[in-house]
Formats: structure tokens, sequence, C-alpha cells
């Protein structure tokens, strides 16, 4: 179909099956940050902080090294004593753009395309603009403010083709409303998220031309947008023009656009409070970005779900507390990969999937604890895929074995799976809650032969006939025969 430039037309459009059935995708967040390298982690991730401190505490001990230029910004914060102790007080970030440029000759965008097909992505998302605006591909609209701001090589269009070339679909994340080089004051709090966004005709205008130039030049499949989008701009006439390019692109939530009177409003005194405090819920909520907007999925960030949403959405997060490099972090600092499989089976299981990130170093390395948490996450997923890519949300997700172990389901037209969150111990297992009709064949992933069972009670029980090698998560596949209805509540 043609979709116009309204809400009612794109909102038709249907979320693709490639999609759905992707499950795992990889993120890529990569700045001049990534130079200094910096943010505290003392405190927990950045949810961890909101729940408990407040949101100016959040920004003040912002936990995302990305966000190190605004955190600079504010005077006493971490991110400041750091930079002053390290560069002095007069350093201007913008400096490290040499050092950024300089470190590129080493990037090698195939190793990292490898690195990705081989732990089982199935899309990559590359942040093409941050918001200390730096940009990472030679574009035709340059910085206004600062024309020499941008990557010496184009990194969109050398990883864009690498990754193509392996059969994954590509995105760009893009920093629609905030672009640091417009404004030298920081964000402090949620209510000054909404103010700091630049609201000139030029900047609508640079960040408009981006967008088009990146949908033209790359033809991606996701686009990503950050936070939210300048106002006095109909971003339905984007997202037509990106459908009817490529029908079966995806776009996020974050395109919600706050107005001049809502941006006056948030620095009243009293009212302020009550934003921030309204902002503030919303994110604990997952949710990210003003409402009212077309998206095809939403971006829930370090958080997931108890129950299956009937919204398709992602979960983004680091591996670790930053997106962006930090060399403050330890490995105990980042997810272990049982840890990871789990998360990424719990999301998969309530209709989501996982956009987890890595942060590069100057020059493009993948630090060693990354690339070894993920590919233990593709190990698991080279034997247990069956039971992530392609499935759907079965009729509930969670369940349990008789000893508590917790178990997840996922859903395929002929098949169910139960992936128990831990290897059992013993030579059988009894997932709770769950009655066969009839005959079926139950099988463990991994393995190409059928398990005895038997129904006691309530629930199925599994004979496994041999003791499991330890997994992070173990996969039965449940099959009926031809004509009988299977497993079910």
């Amino acid at each position: 179909m043609e979709y116009q430039p309204t809400k009612e037309s794109v909102d038709r459009h249907p979320v693709p099956d490639w999609y759905h059935d992707a499950k795992f995708g990889i993120f890529i967040h990569w700045s001049l940050s990534c130079v200094p390298a910096f943010a505290p982690t003392d405190k927990g991730d950045i949810m961890e902080i909101l729940r408990s401190e407040g949101s100016r505490a959040m920004f003040a001990n912002q936990p995302y090294s990305e966000w190190y230029l605004n955190s600079l910004r504010i005077k006493g914060s971490p991110a400041y004593n750091y930079h002053v102790k390290t560069y002095g007080a007069d350093y201007d970030y913008y400096e490290f753009a040499k050092d950024f440029n300089t470190a590129l000759d080493a990037w090698d965008p195939a190793g990292w395309a490898d690195l990705f097909k081989e732990v089982g992505a199935r899309y990559v998302v590359l942040v093409a603009k941050h918001h200390d605006g730096f940009l990472l591909w030679p574009s035709k609209h340059l910085n206004p403010i600062k024309p020499d701001l941008h990557a010496s090589r184009n990194v969109v269009g050398e990883l864009t083709a690498e990754v193509k070339a392996r059969g994954m679909r590509m995105g760009f994340y893009y920093s629609s409303p905030y672009d640091w080089t417009f404004t030298q004051k920081p964000i402090t709090d949620l209510a000054m998220s909404l103010v700091r966004i630049p609201g000139s005709n030029e900047y609508r205008e640079y960040a408009n031309s981006h967008w088009y130039e990146l949908i033209n030049t790359y033809d991606p499949s996701v686009l990503w947008s950050d936070i939210g989008y300048p106002d006095s701009v109909n971003i339905n006439e984007i997202f037509a023009y990106f459908y009817n390019k490529t029908p079966d692109g995806v776009v996020n939530e974050r395109w919600g656009q706050t107005n001049s009177l809502t941006r006056f409003l948030c620095v009243t005194p009293g009212v302020k409070q009550v934003v921030s405090w309204y902002a503030k819920k919303l994110w604990l909520q997952g949710k990210t970005s003003p409402p009212g907007v077309h998206y095809d999925f939403t971006t829930p960030e370090y958080t997931s779900f108890s129950e299956v949403s009937e919204e398709k959405w992602e979960c983004t997060r680091g591996i670790g507390k930053s997106f962006g490099y930090n060399k403050q972090e330890r490995p105990e600092d980042f997810l272990g990969v049982p840890e990871l499989v789990r998360l990424l089976t719990d999301i998969v299981s309530k209709n989501g999937n996982l956009l987890l990130n890595v942060g590069p170093k100057p020059g493009g390395e993948i630090p060693e604890v990354q690339v070894d948490r993920i590919k233990g996450v593709g190990a698991w997923l080279s034997v247990n895929g069956d039971a992530i890519y392609g499935t759907r949300p079965w009729k509930r997700a969670e369940g349990r074995t008789a000893d508590g172990t917790e178990v997840r389901f996922t859903s395929k037209p002929d098949s169910l799976f139960a992936i128990i969150m831990e290897t059992p111990r013993g030579p059988e297992v009894t997932i709770d809650s769950l009655r066969a009709a009839g005959e079926m064949r139950i099988e463990l992933l991994g393995y190409d032969e059928p398990l005895a069972w038997e129904q006691v009670g309530n629930g199925i029980n599994v004979r496994f006939g041999r003791q499991l090698p330890d997994s992070p998560a173990v996969c039965l596949k449940m099959t009926p025969a031809p004509g009988i209805p299977g497993p079910s509540i």
C-alpha cells in the first residue's frame, strides 16, 4: 500500500515478520566519549539511581559514559571532577575528535560484522549520531556550528555494507532532539530533558536532512530515534517516506514532540517538579519518550515486563551499566552469560526482542569482556535457537518446575517450547500446570531423540536418561502427533 503522511495512514503499517522473528540484535554506541571513557559505576544502573535517588542524581551521576559531555557540564559531578583532574578545566570535549579520528584507521568493520553474525544477531543498530553531535558518516549536511565534526571514515557506509553482506538487517540510531553543539546548558533533571531540545528552524532542517539522507543513501531496515523529535515537524512524513521506500522497515517509539508551551511550563516553579515526578514514573514503566506518536515497537531501557505484551517491544541495554565504552567498569559490572541468556529468554517469551549493546574503544576494539559475553549468548543460541528465533508468545510466558525453577514458554505453529532457566540436577523434571492431550514428542534441544514423559497430576514429568551438562537454560521442544491438540494448561 501507499502510505500517506498522516498518523492514521502510517498506523496501518504492520510489524513485519522479520522483526518478530529476529529476537536478538546488536546495538553499537561509538562516539567521542569513548576517548575519555568515564562514568561512575558505584550507584548502580540508571534505573536503580532514578528509583532510589531521583532524576537530578541520575544526571549528576550518569552511568552512561556517552553522556560524558552533559555530565561534565554539571559542576561537581563525578565526570566534571574527573575531567578537570585528567585533562584540565579548559580542555574542550570536542578536542577528542582528533584522538577518535587518528585511532579510526585501525577499525575493522568486517571483523565486527563477522562477530555479530557469529553470536547469532539478526540485526544491527549503529549510533550514527549521539547527543554530542559527532557524525559517523560524511553527510552533505554539515553541522552549522562545527562543520568538521565528523568521522574521518564513513563508518555508517562501511559497516552497513559488511552487515548486509552477511544477511543481517541494518538500522540507525540518531539523536533527534539533542545536539549539544547547539547549546552549552546541561540537562540536570527529567523536566530539563524536555527543555534542552533545540527549537530553531536551523536545527529542525538539520535533523530532517540527516534522516532522509540516511534512508536514501544506506537503505536501513530500522529507524531508531532517541528521546523525541523537534516540534513543528510532521514526523509522519518521515515514516510514510520510509515505509513507501522500505515496506518491511520498522520505527521505534522515541519520536514524541514537546511544544514550546510545554517547554515553558517545564521551567515554571511548581510545574517543573510535577513534570519531573511524572516523567520519572513513566521512565520506571519503561516509557522513555513523550507519547502520542506512531511506532512499530517500544524500547524500554534496562527494563523488562512481568506479562506478555500485546504490542511488540525491544529491551535495550548495555552488557554493563553503560552503553558507551567506560574504562571504570570491571568484569563484575557486566552481566554474565547465564544472566544474559535468561534475560533474552524472558524477553522473547513476552513478545520482545533484546537489543544488546557493545561499546567499542577508540580504534574499534570491542572490549574482551563484552566479546566474551556475546559469544556466550551465541554459543547457547547455536544449540537452542529453535526455541527463540521465529517464535511467538504462548498463552502464558511463565511457569515453574515442581522444585521451583523458573520456566519460560515460547511457541511455533507446530511446537511449544519450555525453557527451564537452569540445568536440572536430576535425571528428570516436572513442569507444573501443563497438560498434554494425547500423544506428543518431547525432545531436548541439542539431542535429536525423543524423551520419555508422562502426565503426573497437573504437570508433565520428563525423564532425560542422562546427566545434563551445565547450561544457562535448557529447552524442551514439545510437538504433538498429527491431529492431536498438543500441550495445554
